[in-house]
């Protein structure tokens, strides 16, 4: 594995985080985002970074990944796993972690656990992030609760701390780990950076996975209310495919009948992402969970207006930003009424409503959460 590395640009006498993570670059979402924003700003402090990750994505596990890979600088190693995209079991984690000085999980899954109650053989101080635990859907909810309440409780003991990324993470978590701390996700506030249409239009993106807990026939649901009143929406879904593929989506539009009113990107990379955004005005989530919703604040980054279904991370982030419209996706009618509104919240608010977006999207940058997961590996010992 040196060899692979030998061109890297990481300072061998310098600490090394190893990150462990099921899904990672070139697999695009949220959580992957933050690992890499989160290497990235650990590298620029002095750090040696490696992402230890699975050999495919769960979108197509036949399709085999580089073993070994440099990533921006990031060391990646892939490993073979089985079992399901939720609970993936890849025990050769352990091969790539030897020379650790500090293991970082990221998600409540099978690395969490292994690397847990492997602690008496590693002995290596961990952390772990938790990305929303596994609380996303009410599938299965008694048994994730016993295995919340007994499994995950007693892995936990194996971490010097367990860091919750978002408020309604650690009204969770703390049930479990009373000296839980939150340290909320960074936001790529550059990317799509004050790209948003400049003139008002009754165009719509959402960004997300296609997972069933996005709820994305609620959001079609409100689109068709919509278009029943005006033609002139449309709805752009951006994304990848996870517990839905395309042509289940497509079957969706099409029985709303909105084939006209509803684009459909797979994948897109992040210009394409930007050509899409700069046609709209909106940004739009029906999601039932959200770990903490990176994803909203990055639409504001461009100065998009969200309009988030009201579960408990978006109430949050709505708390702290009032230009945030909440709604309530169950209810199409209701919604579409919301998503109105939005629209005549951007056309009489102008520059100065899309400044107050993109501000706010400012105070969740990379450099000031860096600093606080710095400050955490600081605490422990691990000094760059």
């Amino acid at each position: 594995m040196k060899e692979t590395f030998e061109n890297r640009a990481q300072p061998q006498a310098a600490p090394l985080v190893v990150h462990v993570v099921r899904q990672f670059l070139p697999n695009r979402g949220g959580m992957e985002d933050v690992v890499a924003n989160l290497a990235r700003q650990t590298l620029k402090r002095g750090y040696r970074v490696r992402v230890v990750t699975l050999d495919s994505l769960f979108t197509a596990p036949q399709d085999k990944l580089p073993i070994y890979e440099t990533i921006d600088g990031i060391e990646v190693v892939r490993i073979p796993w089985s079992g399901t995209s939720r609970y993936p079991v890849a025990p050769q984690v352990f091969r790539h972690i030897g020379d650790a000085d500090l293991i970082h999980v990221h998600a409540i899954d099978f690395f969490y656990d292994a690397l847990a109650w492997g602690r008496f053989l590693h002995r290596k101080p961990m952390v772990v992030t938790t990305h929303g635990g596994f609380f996303h859907t009410k599938k299965y909810l008694i048994i994730k609760k016993i295995w919340f309440g007994t499994l995950t409780r007693l892995s936990a003991m194996a971490y010097r701390q367990v860091v919750c990324c978002s408020a309604s993470d650690l009204s969770q978590f703390i049930r479990i780990v009373p000296d839980g701390i939150t340290i909320e996700n960074g936001a790529d506030i550059g990317k799509f950076a004050d790209i948003a249409s400049r003139a008002p239009e009754r165009r719509i993106v959402t960004i997300g996975r296609f997972s069933v807990n996005k709820r994305l026939d609620h959001l079609l649901d409100a689109v068709a209310a919509l278009t029943s009143r005006n033609p002139e929406w449309h709805l752009d879904i951006v994304g990848a495919v996870s517990d839905l593929n395309a042509a289940d989506l497509r079957r969706e539009i099409a029985a709303r009948s909105l084939e006209k009113s509803v684009t459909l990107a797979i994948s897109p990379d992040n210009q394409e992402i930007r050509g899409i955004i700069a046609k709209a005005s909106l940004f739009a989530s029906a999601s039932e969970y959200e770990g903490f919703g990176l994803v909203a604040l990055e639409a504001m980054s461009a100065g998009l207006l969200p309009v988030l279904n009201a579960n408990e991370a978006y109430r949050a982030l709505a708390g702290r930003h009032e230009a945030i419209v909440l709604a309530d996706f169950t209810r199409p009618e209701a919604a579409a009424d919301a998503i109105e509104n939005a629209y005549l919240k951007v056309a009489a608010g102008g520059t100065i409503l899309r400044r107050n977006l993109i501000d706010a999207a400012h105070a969740y940058s990379w450099d000031a959460v860096a600093e606080r997961y710095i400050d955490l590996y600081r605490s422990i010992g691990i000094i760059a």
